[in-house]
């Protein structure tokens, strides 16, 4: 893996000069913070319809550093999917998911669930925490907003919020809520989650091969409103193979679940519903997200939440706590995609508040912006021009890339 230090100063002269030759300045972006002179940001070519940059950022706590993919959507070469370890309980590096994919570029992208100390002997899932379509396949479903992990949500949002692209090839912000249920011969349940490390309390979730193998115990740990309440004493588990009850439990289990089976976990209310099931008999689970305002189906979609809608920052954005941030812009008409990673390298670590990160998205040309995990998170890995391997461009605050659960990925053909 190849870190780059590249300071606005030694980068811009560089780009200043092919940009003269190749066109390469981003054509319309508004001027961002650290640019020269107040001009544009001066971008280089990594593909067709993809280019990068990197300028200093001069912020209210210090000098930060930001690393940029400007995405062409409308490049018919061009296509942006999730960048995903291939189930939803796993996690690996951008720079791996880019190059096991056949990205030419990606970013990190939603919170996840970390850790477990709140819940001594519950395995950590690593599973995100929004909604995730993958190539038009819907992968899971978003937690209950009090089991999130990251800072707190600004008003007005929840973890039903996405990022996505269309299949019209188009980006905008929107939401994907779950819409599903468990069809028994006596009853037809609500269907709570799907593919969750969090469940809603009194509900029946559903897990299918699009899981892993990780432990099923979190989903039935904590409350909607609290993410470090005790875990539910009242569960219970069945297992459903070709459309019937096979096998069933009193506490959720772990291992790969094949592709003809889907395992329900109930909790409390949920639970008791189960119970009611035995062996052999037929059960129908179906399951989908509804998008809140778009009506055509998403390609890609992926977790966060947003910090600018219409060219206007949210009302109530944190103006107060620094941090090397990860967000995703829209502009001209969904048509382009930019995608911002901040330097974690000690001399700029002081990072933006969420309310600059906005602010720099729309300096940057973005109508709407979107923000993805942070701080040891960010990454930003970007093929050099003609290489068939990404490599990271920005420095992870941690020392090396934190693995993840998914992130924004960027194909192009050459």
């Amino acid at each position: 893996m190849t870190l780059r230090t590249g300071r606005l100063r030694t980068a811009l002269t560089v780009f200043a000069a092919w940009s003269a030759l190749a066109g390469a300045a981003l054509t319309g972006a508004a001027p961002a913070s650290g640019a020269p002179s107040g001009g544009a940001p001066v971008f280089s070519r990594i593909a067709p319809g993809v280019r990068y940059t990197e300028f200093d950022i001069t912020a209210a706590k210090g000098v930060t550093h930001a690393h940029v993919l400007s995405v062409d959507l409308a490049n018919p070469a061009v296509s942006v999917d999730l960048l995903t370890p291939g189930v939803v309980a796993a996690r690996a590096t951008v720079s791996r998911l880019a190059d096991d994919q056949g990205a030419v570029a990606g970013v990190n992208g939603d919170f996840f669930n970390i850790s477990e100390t709140q819940h001594p002997g519950v395995e950590a899932t690593g599973a995100s925490v929004g909604p995730a379509v993958a190539k038009g396949h819907t992968l899971k479903a978003a937690v209950p907003d009090g089991q999130r992990f990251g800072p707190a949500l600004p008003p007005g949002t929840s973890t039903e919020d996405v990022l996505g692209v269309g299949t019209d090839h188009r980006a905008r912000l929107d939401s994907l809520a779950l819409e599903g249920t468990v069809g028994t011969t006596g009853a037809t349940l609500p269907l709570g989650g799907l593919n969750q490390y969090a469940l809603p309390v009194g509900s029946v979730g559903a897990f299918t091969s699009d899981w892993g193998q990780v432990s099923r115990v979190r989903a039935i740990c904590g409350t909607d409103t609290d993410r470090a309440a005790p875990c539910s004493t009242d569960t219970y588990e069945v297992t459903v193979r070709d459309g019937r009850v096979v096998s069933s439990a009193d506490t959720p289990g772990s291992g790969t679940i094949a592709s003809d089976t889907t395992v329900l976990v109930g909790r409390e209310a949920g639970a008791q519903q189960l119970r009611k099931l035995s062996v052999g008999e037929r059960v129908v689970v179906r399951h989908r997200l509804v998008a809140g305002a778009s009506k055509t189906p998403y390609r890609f979609a992926i977790g966060g939440y947003p910090v600018l809608r219409g060219g206007q920052p949210l009302a109530g954005l944190d103006d107060v706590t620094s941090a090397v941030r990860t967000a995703a812009g829209i502009a001209d008409g969904g048509k382009r995609l930019l995608l911002l990673a901040l330097d974690g390298a000690a001399e700029f670590r002081t990072g933006l508040t969420i309310a600059e990160v906005a602010g720099e998205m729309r300096k940057l040309g973005s109508v709407d912006a979107f923000s993805l995990d942070g701080g040891g998170s960010t990454t930003l890995a970007a093929r050099e021009l003609g290489s068939a391997t990404a490599t990271v461009r920005n420095h992870p605050s941690g020392g090396a890339e934190r693995p993840v659960p998914n992130g924004i990925g960027v194909f192009s053909k050459t």
